[in-house]
């Protein structure tokens, strides 16, 4: 399975290719309007070779595509502006993360939606300090102090999506074993499940709980996070995650199944106020 990078590569590619297509003209024709090789188009569009932002927006006007979401969009795929332009917040903490990482971040920033089942740890976007400080220090114990700081400080500034101007829409399912598990002790668990609770009553976020009761279900086989945009659905990603990698799929086929199988977790999953009230009652010992 292709990781982060090369998986936004190709949608870039073949959303480039999709605006030329449009427009009724071949990779030669779009070459000699840029100055560029023929090659430099094809390799573009299907992904075999990375693009400058500078590159996409040159494509982008000679395709007349002025709708400022999508240019976003597909510049953010493009990736960092390495030629003076401005970097993106995370970038700052580029010696500590992963490229894996850096490259959810960059999409979460860009999405519209996040879908996401957790069956072990709260999602980051809905942590508190202690409790982002508990989960990394557990996930990656052996870092000096310094990175372990770096990397909560950058859990935390994620959480920013939730309170921008046009904010993220944040659905989650939440396995009962989210709340039960006493992640940092029971003083942190309680003030977590306050937060939770907070946080589901903020018009962006839908929670829900899955409950013990509902037995055996599809998420068991693991979390997952379904990015959605809105300039098109062709650009949605689900994302798996792995204790030293993560799996982006994007493929129409594996999109439907992430998605059916998130509305039947939706389904059994107790209703948002249901979930409020469980959520209550776990905080309260019962």
């Amino acid at each position: 399975m292709p990781n982060g990078p090369a998986v936004r590569r190709r949608k870039l590619g073949a959303e480039l290719r999709a605006l030329r297509a449009r427009l009724g003209i071949t990779s030669g024709d779009a070459a000699r309007l840029v100055g560029w090789h023929q090659s430099k188009v094809s390799r573009i569009e299907t992904g075999a070779s990375g693009v400058k932002p500078a590159d996409v927006r040159l494509l982008l006007d000679a395709y007349g595509v002025t709708e400022p979401e999508l240019r976003e969009l597909l510049l953010m795929l493009a990736g960092p502006d390495t030629g003076g332009g401005r970097h993106h917040w995370w970038h700052a903490y580029r010696g500590v993360l992963p490229p894996t990482y850096r490259d959810f971040i960059s999409l979460e920033s860009q999405a519209t939606s996040v879908r996401t089942l957790e069956n072990s740890v709260v999602p980051g976007l809905l942590q508190t300090r202690e409790y982002a400080r508990a989960v990394t220090r557990a996930a990656a114990g052996g870092r000096p102090q310094d990175e372990l700081d770096a990397l909560v400080e950058v859990r935390l500034a994620r959480q920013e999506v939730l309170r921008a101007r046009r904010p993220l829409e944040l659905s989650a399912v939440l396995d009962e074993a989210v709340l039960r598990r006493e992640v940092g002790g029971p003083g942190v668990m309680a003030r977590q499940l306050v937060r939770l609770r907070e946080a589901a009553r903020l018009p962006q976020v839908r929670l829900q709980v899955l409950p013990f009761a509902a037995g055996a279900h599809v998420g068991v086989t693991g979390p997952f996070v379904i990015f959605s945009f809105s300039s098109t659905s062709d650009l949605d990603v689900v994302v798996l995650d792995h204790l030293t990698s993560s799996l982006y799929l994007d493929r129409k086929e594996d999109l439907e199944t992430y998605t059916e199988a998130f509305h039947a977790l939706q389904f059994h999953a107790l209703s948002p106020e249901d979930s409020l009230d469980y959520i209550a009652g776990i905080g309260d010992g019962t």
